[in-house]
């Protein structure tokens, strides 16, 4: 595969995450996939938001999964932004969407929306938690999904194995060789989060990953596209 550059949220480091503005700028400054994660509200919707709460990203308080859809748009997420659902963000970009599972209700809700839609083969899974993952392999076995790990024990290969996966998403300042290795070994891809420094790249591509994901449009003035091309 070529190295995959991964939009975080977006690109967060210069728009606001998780929006509609966010991501179809990632996709306009030419990174591969975008990255976004889901929470269910109180009414079932797939909102678009990484924490539980709505205290950090917008002008409102409370957590998700005690407001209603209405209430959420209702809601600044930044510069006039609201906050979108999973459907709003695949109608608004075009290229291949990285979506990561942060409450566990929120698999089954997903796997039907990408079923009904057609877009199992657009929209990679992902999540921290296994149980996530072993519920869209069971509703979704053609999907791709990867498997997030902060911790990168011993049983990461065994983790990934057990839930299908093809990918592992992990933290760069833990990586090594032998954990790059042994993932290889095993036939999974390997990305790394968070890379937007030149330092970060160079380490990154030192590794001999499979991507990166990142923040920013451009790391030290060299756009997407020229990073996707150096490996």
């Amino acid at each position: 595969m070529n190295f995959l550059t991964v939009g975080h949220r977006g690109v967060m480091g210069v728009e606001p995450e998780n929006t509609l503005r966010s991501f179809t700028r990632a996709e306009r400054e030419g990174l591969d996939q975008i990255e976004l994660d889901l929470h269910l509200s109180k009414d079932g919707a797939l909102v678009v938001m990484h924490d539980a709460e709505v205290d950090r990203t917008t002008d409102g308080t409370g957590l998700i999964g005690d407001l209603t859809l209405d209430e959420l748009r209702e809601l600044d997420a930044g510069q006039g932004e609201r906050v979108p659902v999973l459907e709003e963000v695949l109608d608004a970009v075009t290229g291949p969407i990285q979506a990561e599972i942060k409450d566990v209700a929120a698999a089954r809700v997903l796997a039907k929306v990408l079923r009904d839609r057609d877009e199992v083969g657009r929209v990679s899974v992902l999540s921290f938690h296994d149980e996530a993952l072993r519920e869209i392999h069971e509703l979704l076995p053609e999907s791709h999904r990867v498997l997030v790990a902060s911790e990168l024990g011993r049983d990461l290969v065994a983790r990934a194995r057990a839930v299908g996966a093809r990918m592992v998403s992990l933290e760069l300042p833990q990586l090594s060789l032998d954990v790059v290795r042994r993932c290889r070994d095993a036939g999974l891809a390997v990305i790394a989060w968070t890379v937007n420094t030149p330092q970060e790249l160079d380490l990154a591509h030192a590794l001999g990953l499979d991507g990166i994901v990142t923040d920013l449009p451009s790391i030290d003035g060299r756009p997407m596209r020229q990073i996707a091309g150096r490996a």
